[in-house]
C-alpha cells in the first residue's frame, strides 16, 4: 500500500499538469497560485474573526447587565457594531476578490474599466449617493440609534436596523418600514435623554378642584415612592394644576418625567391608579350627555331655570 502511494502522487501530478496545460499554466505556477490564494482566504478569515470580535466586545463593554431597557450606550453599541459588521464585510469580500483576481491576471484595466463605470453608474444613481451620505452624517451627528423610537419620513416605530444607505422601522402593529436616508429631512426622536408622560385627567364643573388637586398629588407621591415603578421615573411627578375649561368639564394635568422611552407605561399606569382613586373618592367624570337650560323670568321679575333633557318641549 505505501508503495503504491508515490505511483499515486505521481499519476495525481501528471493529472494536474495536464489540466493547467490546456489553460498555458505550467504547474509551478498554478502551484505558487494556489498557494497566494489559500494566504488570502486564511488572511481574510482572521481579518472577519477580528471584525466579529471587536463588535463584539464592542457590546460587551456598552452592555450594563439590564435587560428589561436598553440604555443609551447599548443602543449606540448595538449601532456602532452593526455598521462595523456590515463594513467589514464589504470591505473583506472586495480585496479577496481583487486579491485572488490579481493572482492570475493583470486587474489594472480592469481596474480602469471599473473606475469609469463607476463614474456612470454614480450618475445614473443619485439619490444612492445622496442616501449614503445622509445616513453618513446621521450616524456622525448619532440623530438616533438602533432601539430608539423615532418618527421620520412620515412613519414612527422602533429602530431594527441602520446602515448607510437605509433604516429599518418596525412600527406598533409589527410592520417593518424601509426608509432611505436621503429620504429623512427631520427626525423626532422620542426616547432620547429622557421622556415625560402628560397625562391629563377630566373632572366636572361642581367637583370642588383644590381637593382633586390634593388627591393627585398625594397618590403622585405614592406613585413615585413605589419600588417597583420608581426606577422608570426620573424625578418627582409635577402635579400642574388646572389645564383647561371645557364645556362641561375641567382639565387637570400631571407630568411625570421618566427615563428614556417609559412614558408610555408610567402613564398608563399613573391613569389607572388615578382614575381608582378618585372613584373612590367620589370624584366623579363629567357628564357628557348635553342639557337645555330655559331660563324663566316672572312678573316680579324673578329668574328661574328648567333643566330639560335633549329632545325636550
Amino acid at each position: 500500500m505505501i508503495a503504491l502511494a508515490p505511483g499515486i502522487l505521481a499519476d495525481l501530478s501528471a493529472a494536474f499538469e495536464r489540466f493547467f496545460a490546456l489553460f498555458g499554466i505550467e504547474l509551478e505556477v498554478a502551484r505558487r497560485q494556489g498557494v497566494r490564494v489559500i494566504a488570502i482566504l486564511v488572511m481574510a478569515t482572521v481579518a472577519w474573526y477580528l471584525v466579529r470580535v471587536i463588535a463584539g466586545r464592542i457590546l460587551k463593554v456598552a452592555d450594563d447587565g439590564d435587560e428589561t431597557s436598553l440604555s443609551i450606550r447599548e443602543k449606540r453599541a448595538n449601532t456602532v457594531a452593526g455598521l462595523l459588521t456590515q463594513v467589514g464585510r464589504i470591505v473583506i469580500t472586495v480585496f479577496v476578490v481583487i486579491l485572488v483576481l490579481d493572482t492570475f491576471m493583470n486587474i489594472t484595466p480592469l481596474l480602469a474599466g471599473a473606475g469609469i463605470i463607476g463614474l456612470a453608474i454614480s450618475f445614473g444613481s443619485q439619490s444612492l449617493v445622496k442616501d449614503v451620505i445622509s445616513g453618513f452624517f446621521i450616524l456622525m451627528e448619532r440623530q438616533f440609534d438602533v432601539g430608539d423610537v423615532v418618527a421620520i419620513a412620515g412613519k414612527s416605530g422602533t429602530v431594527e436596523r441602520m446602515t448607510l444607505r437605509m433604516v429599518m422601522l418596525r412600527d406598533l402593529d409589527g410592520s417593518i418600514h424601509v426608509i432611505p436616508n436621503g429620504q429623512i429631512s427631520t427626525v423626532t426622536n422620542h426616547t432620547r435623554g429622557w421622556s415625560r408622560a402628560v397625562v391629563d385627567l377630566t373632572v366636572a364643573y361642581h367637583t370642588d378642584v383644590d381637593k382633586v388637586i390634593g388627591i393627585l398629588r398625594e397618590e403622585a407621591k405614592r406613585f413615585a415612592d413605589d419600588q417597583a415603578w420608581k426606577p422608570r421615573l426620573d424625578g418627582n411627578p409635577e402635579v400642574v394644576g388646572v389645564e383647561g375649561l371645557g364645556d362641561n368639564k375641567v382639565t387637570l394635568r400631571v407630568l411625570l418625567r421618566t427615563r428614556p422611552g417609559k412614558h408610555w407605561e408610567v402613564g398608563r399606569e399613573f391613569r389607572r391608579r388615578a382614575i381608582i382613586r378618585l372613584d373612590r373618592e367620589g370624584v366623579k367624570v363629567p357628564d357628557t350627555k348635553a342639557t337645555v337650560v330655559v331660563r324663566h323670568a316672572d312678573a316680579e321679575g324673578r329668574i328661574t331655570d328648567d333643566v330639560q333633557p335633549p329632545g325636550g318641549d
